[in-house]
């Protein structure tokens, strides 16, 4: 199995569609379903860096040989979905904004990461070093980071406000961990946030598919990029 948007009789349906079932389809009842995107949006693109994505693409068991970190095949196939989602949102006029590992205090001795997972990152100034197909331009805002969220311990909230923006838009990795700890905070803070399937990622398809759906219900739309994509050009400055 993968992450990988399900198909069903010509119809298109969200990842988490082939496991959960009657009962759990009844429970997310409770929640709304969607919010819809709000008029003052930013682009968050979440921890697309080398290490998750290696040198070539490969099954995610044989790249975590060569890179602990690598998403496998999960993150090549998000690769050309955000591309196309970041030049919408560049010219649309909206801001985007990255974030990376901050290695100054994630250092060998420092014990603060963004998850329990052991470290074995050998290049750390490679590792966290944007993919060059998904690198920040000149003038877009980086965000360094300790721990999973991008609100944790970092400047964000005051751009955003600075900023004046009230929806998020968001894409990276991973699904489970970083993407999802950004999402929740964000819904926190009050912002309207929008996840696109197509463009988050993750090394394992379950937790991907399973924070989707969950996510989906409390704390965000999970929309097609070509909805993103549809909005992007509707607001184009």
């Amino acid at each position: 199995m993968s992450g990988k948007t399900v198909v069903k009789k010509g119809k298109r349906k969200h990842a988490w569609e082939d496991v959960i079932d009657k009962e759990i389809r009844a429970i997310a009842g409770n929640y709304e379903t969607r919010r819809g995107f709000r008029r003052r949006p930013a682009l968050l693109c979440i921890d697309n860096y080398n290490a998750v994505f290696g040198d070539r693409p490969e099954a995610v068991l044989k790249s975590m040989k060569r890179f602990p970190s690598s998403c496998g095949l999960a993150a090549w196939e998000a690769l050309k979905p955000t591309k196309r989602l970041m030049a919408a949102a560049r010219a649309a006029g909206i801001p985007v904004i990255h974030t990376t590992r901050d290695d100054v205090s994630q250092s060998a001795r420092s014990s603060l990461s963004s998850t329990k997972r052991v470290r074995r990152d050998a290049n750390p100034a490679w590792d966290h070093a944007f993919f060059p197909e998904l690198t920040p331009e000149k003038d877009e805002l980086v965000i360094r980071k300790t721990r999973a969220s991008a609100f944790f311990g970092t400047a964000l909230i005051a751009h955003l406000t600075q900023m004046d923006v009230n929806q998020l838009i968001i894409c990276g990795n991973s699904t489970s961990g970083c993407v999802r700890a950004s999402v929740i905070e964000g819904f926190m803070h009050g912002f309207n946030v929008t996840v696109v399937e197509e463009c988050v990622f993750d090394r394992n398809w379950l937790s991907h598919k399973v924070n989707l759906f969950d996510m989906n219900c409390k704390y965000a739309d999970v929309v097609f990029v070509d909805e993103a994509l549809a909005f992007l050009k509707k607001i184009r400055r």
